[in-house]
Order: C-alpha cells, then sequence, then structure tokens
C-alpha cells in the first residue's frame, strides 16, 4: 500500500541514479500521438487545446508552469483503460491561445469548467501539478460540487509573500527580457532530482516543454500568480478524499509544505516519493502510478 494514511507518512524505496532497462518506455510515437490529435474548442475566447483519452470515470489532469499537457503522458497508459482522461493545455500553455499581460489562476479554472461543460462533464477527479495544484485548488473553491476527489502534487496552498510576489513579477520580466530557452538553461535542474539529470528521455521531455513555451504566456501567468489567493483557510473546509503527493527532493515545494497542507485538511493523505524532484509523475511514473491508483480504487 502506498498511500499515506492520515496525519502519517512514509518513504517509498528509492531507485538507483540510473536508467533502468525494465523502466516504461514511451516511444516517439506516443508522444506525437499525444501532441498531433488534441482537439480544440472555442473557450471564453480563444482556442482551447486538449486531449481526451480512454473511458470511465474522468481524471483532469492540470498541468504546471512552464508546461503543457505531456507532462501527463506517463499516466496515459496506466489509467486510460478504465478512466477519461481530460489534460488540457492552460490559457498561455502549449498550443492554447496566449494572452499576455497577466493571467490569473482563477480565469484558467474558469477556462477548465467551460470545457468540462463542452465535454458534459458533470464532476470528475482533480489531480494538479505545482501551478496546476493552485489551479485544481481555485476550481475546487469555484465549483466543489464539480470535484469528486482532489490530488495536489508537489503545490503550494499558500498566498505569496510581499518578496516572492515582487520576485514573481520580476520574473516575468526576465522571462520577456532573455526568452524561455534561457529560462530554461537556468533553472531546469531546479524542477527534477539529480538522478533523473541522468534520465535522458526524461530530461529531454522536460527541455522541450519548458524552452518552447511561449514567453509571453509564462510572464502572464507569473504576473496572475503573484497576485494569487492563499488557500489555507478554505483547506480545512475540504470534505472530499483527498491526496497530497511530493518529491522528496523537490526543491520549490518540499516536505514540510506538503504537510502543511495535509495536516489542513480532514482525512487527507500525505504520499512521499523519494529519488524525485518536483516532477515524481515523470521522474518515477511507476511509483507516482501505483499511488494514484491506489488512492483512486480505495476511494472512487
Amino acid at each position: 500500500m502506498f498511500v499515506i494514511r492520515p496525519k502519517n507518512f512514509f518513504l517509498l524505496p528509492s531507485d538507483p541514479p540510473r536508467i533502468s532497462s525494465s523502466a516504461p518506455v514511451f516511444t516517439t510515437s506516443i508522444f506525437l500521438a499525444l501532441q498531433t490529435k488534441m482537439p480544440r474548442l472555442p473557450i471564453r475566447g480563444i482556442q482551447l487545446h486538449y486531449d481526451d483519452r480512454g473511458e470511465g470515470s474522468p481524471i483532469v489532469f492540470v498541468h504546471g508552469h512552464p508546461f503543457d499537457h505531456t507532462m501527463w503522458k506517463y499516466q496515459v497508459p496506466r489509467f486510460a483503460p478504465d478512466h477519461r482522461l481530460i489534460m488540457p493545455d492552460l490559457r498561455g500553455y502549449g498550443r492554447t491561445d496566449v494572452i499576455p499581460g497577466k493571467v490569473m489562476l482563477d480565469e484558467m479554472a474558469l477556462d477548465i469548467l467551460h470545457l468540462l461543460d463542452a465535454l458534459q462533464i458533470d464532476s470528475a477527479v482533480f489531480c494538479g501539478l505545482s501551478m496546476g495544484g493552485q489551479i485544481v485548488l481555485d476550481f475546487y473553491r469555484l465549483f466543489p460540487h464539480k470535484v469528486k476527489a482532489l490530488v495536489i502534487v508537489d503545490s503550494d496552498a499558500r498566498g505569496e509573500t510581499p518578496e516572492s510576489h515582487q520576485q514573481r513579477l520580476q520574473k516575468a520580466d526576465l522571462i520577456i527580457a532573455t526568452g524561455m530557452r534561457q529560462h530554461t538553461n537556468d533553472t531546469i535542474h531546479q524542477y527534477i532530482a539529480p538522478a533523473s539529470m541522468n534520465n535522458q528521455p526524461v530530461y529531454t521531455h522536460l527541455y522541450e516543454m519548458m524552452s518552447s513555451t511561449n514567453a509571453a504566456g509564462a510572464a502572464a501567468a507569473h504576473r496572475g500568480r503573484a497576485d494569487r489567493r492563499d488557500h489555507l483557510p478554505i483547506l480545512s473546509n475540504i470534505r472530499i478524499p483527498t491526496l497530497i503527493v511530493v518529491g522528496e527532493d523537490d526543491y520549490f515545494t518540499p516536505l514540510p509544505i506538503a504537510r502543511l497542507m495535509s495536516d489542513r485538511i480532514p482525512g487527507a493523505e500525505l504520499a512521499v516519493i523519494p529519488g524525485a524532484g518536483h516532477l515524481p509523475n515523470m521522474e518515477t511514473p511507476e511509483k507516482f502510478n501505483d499511488i494514484l491508483h491506489d488512492f483512486l480504487h480505495h476511494h472512487l
């Protein structure tokens, strides 16, 4: 059993820092299929691209910054046989239209609501990573009746401090000035654990996602996140199954932040994955998928 019971946690056994020959291989054809078969819909003044795979009870996967929906490709083979997977490219990311300036996270939550309405999906499990986790919390705050369960991965429910608010605005300006390739070169090592830097397929995928993100879209999201809500006050009101997942080596949102959320959400479960940084669903997909599968099997 990989999922942590309330207020406790354990560590999964670490993998050696190498690419195992027995690890699942995600071929170029699968990656290209995820890229080329995406439908799009006119949503709130933009063309929103999304992937829609599998059949069964729906799961909405919400990507982080500066990524796109393909960060969830490692979950498709495991969950598409039993679930309908909805994976949007958020406003300003991937193939979805860019709105320069500032995009608030609750604007992205509204985009997802309209997407689900267009797809005639009444409710779903929501899984969000990093910025995606913050968007999922905004979605729950606005539309709790639409959410069957929450999975928050390597995220932070707190609002910004005055210092971090200013840092986000400065980072947005820097991204516009120097571009996403330079931003990727400067920061990619912060997103994944040291062992994952040697995982060439994951590293290449991450580099391509980050460096190809539109700078104006990334900057707009940074400005919106600078003004994001503090969700700590709502955590104690969450009354649905909730799973908090964190990579043991997460640079941005380490274990104490994950524990803060799990302690405040009644009955929340906490899982820590050794050998993973900020992106455990990519870095250690088998472990992440086992944790998510057990959580869904237990609660749904």
